[in-house]
């Protein structure tokens, strides 16, 4: 019985994990059940007896990324980073996670599953918002950014920018690639509201990621 369970849950994941890599390459529209079955040598049949419907498997794929990113974010604060370096740390780290981040696969997600979107949307602001608020007070606390910053304000839009950026109408992705907007959005996001002292930074930071 123990190792039955054991191989059902390895099954699982091993479906979870293949679902992930997809979905993020290719779309999560554009990916089938099917799709996954053969990349994975097995039936359709086997899928859907760990998870129900397309749906059940996107909504658990969203929320393993969303832990996956979680976890290895709070990694990289607890590294000792100063703040200019923290948020090029990151930046980095979300786009080796997300396979360089195209746009499409978020675009469709939000369009064939708004109901999954809008919750991961949710998690994610809450996410970055406390990391953002943590990273310009440590900022401000050693002089790399300015001390008159709006917090709220600033750490708001932040995330919004984040997420207009990845919208194929404004930002085409024949015009901009999304890896090199992220790292464009994040230059101006520091030159905005850093001092002498974090300009210097932000300068060894774009050269060393």
């Amino acid at each position: 019985m123990y190792l039955c369970t054991r191989n059902q849950i390895m099954m699982k994941e091993t479906i979870l994990k293949k679902a992930n890599e997809m979905f993020l390459t290719l779309g999560f529209k554009s990916v089938t059940m099917d799709d996954i079955a053969a990349e994975l040598g097995i039936s359709k049949k086997t899928i859907y007896q760990y998870y129900a419907n397309k749906n059940e498997l996107v909504e658990a794929s969203t929320a393993n990324l969303f832990e996956t990113i979680s976890y290895g974010v709070d990694t990289i604060r607890e590294q000792g980073n100063n703040a200019v370096e923290e948020m090029f740390a990151i930046r980095r780290f979300m786009m080796q996670q997300l396979h360089n981040e195209s746009a499409a696969p978020m675009y469709q997600l939000q369009k064939f599953f708004p109901k999954i979107s809008a919750c991961l949307r949710v998690k994610q602001f809450g996410k970055m918002h406390g990391c953002m608020v943590d990273n310009l007070q440590k900022g401000i606390e050693t002089g790399l950014y300015r001390a008159d910053l709006n917090i709220e304000f600033i750490s708001r839009i932040y995330f919004t920018g984040l997420v207009g950026i990845k919208d194929n109408e404004i930002f085409p992705p024949n015009m901009f690639e999304i890896s090199a907007a992220t790292k464009l959005y994040l230059e101006y996001h520091i030159r905005g509201i850093a001092t002498e002292k974090g300009l210097k930074i932000l300068s060894h930071a774009i050269e060393k990621y």
